[in-house]
């Protein structure tokens, strides 16, 4: 089940739990990756991260929100030219190897094809480029009340969602976790929100958090083939060449022997007829 882009707007944008939870998720992320950190580099979300990149907008060289098919398109950000795009969840409008910063936020608990989709964010990452997931965590409040976006799609553990992108290809960095307070309107759960942010990092295994956040690493690898020989001639074979040329296509020691120049080396008088 996908999510409706119509219901994730209202969320973050008009009701209150939404907002906090927006403030939430971009103060863990503005804490890992600086929004000055970014300056000239090429930054992307996919799913709904355009909340989550806003603050990149003034310094990222360009800021793309990928929005997939079956969720649906808003313009974003309001008010200024668009920066996002409808695109298949498989095959994204972006150049290969070119991405620096990608974020990944109600994009792949969704997904109905999350090995290509992986495989297609390994594609348009570049090397040594982070990428940062945001997922709903299994043993949170979130992922079982279908009152949010984090209700919906798959929920992982931190060891499970490390595992799968392992397997595409990615190198974990680091893992946390956010949102600790229950899904709930309720007034005194919205103004102690950053209470129990707070409190949550430092107790974490009291405290179940409903989002879990792992930061991870495109790691090039070298092409792995059969060994290619490459031949590094001697200094004897190079001296031997300007003593005795050879013609071109002769490799090196492979010449006629000077005459008078006996087995072990040394110059004598020729032999006798």
């Amino acid at each position: 089940m996908h999510h409706d882009i119509d219901q994730l707007r209202r969320f973050y944008y008009q009701r209150a739990l939404g907002r906090v939870v927006q403030r939430i998720l971009r103060d863990r992320l503005t804490g890992r990756w600086a929004p000055g950190s970014v300056t000239g580099m090429t930054m992307a979300g996919f799913g709904f991260a355009a909340p989550m990149m806003r603050p990149y907008l003034p310094h990222a060289r360009r800021v793309t929100a990928l929005m997939p098919g079956p969720q649906g398109v808003m313009g974003w950000p309001a008010g200024q030219p668009n920066h996002s795009v409808l695109c298949d969840e498989t095959a994204w409008p972006i150049e290969t190897g070119s991405i620096d910063r990608l974020i990944l936020l109600h994009g792949l608990e969704t997904s109905e094809h999350p090995r290509e989709l992986l495989a297609e964010a390994w594609r348009c990452l570049g090397p040594g480029g982070r990428i940062m997931m945001m997922v709903p965590n299994r043993a949170g409040l979130w992922a079982a009340s279908d009152r949010t976006p984090f209700g919906f799609g798959r929920a992982f553990t931190t060891g499970q969602i490390e595992a799968q992108m392992r397997r595409a290809g990615f190198q974990p960095d680091w893992h946390g976790s956010a949102v600790y307070i229950p899904p709930s309107d309720r007034r005194f759960w919205l103004r102690s929100a950053q209470f129990w942010e707070r409190s949550g990092a430092r107790i974490s295994r009291v405290l179940i958090a409903g989002v879990i956040l792992v930061e991870l690493t495109k790691q090039t690898r070298a092409p792995i083939g059969p060994a290619v020989r490459i031949h590094v001639p001697s200094p004897l074979e190079i001296l031997d060449g300007v003593a005795r040329p050879r013609p071109r296509n002769v490799p090196a020691g492979s010449g006629p022997r000077v005459a008078g120049r006996s087995e072990g080396g040394t110059d004598g008088p020729p032999s006798e007829p």
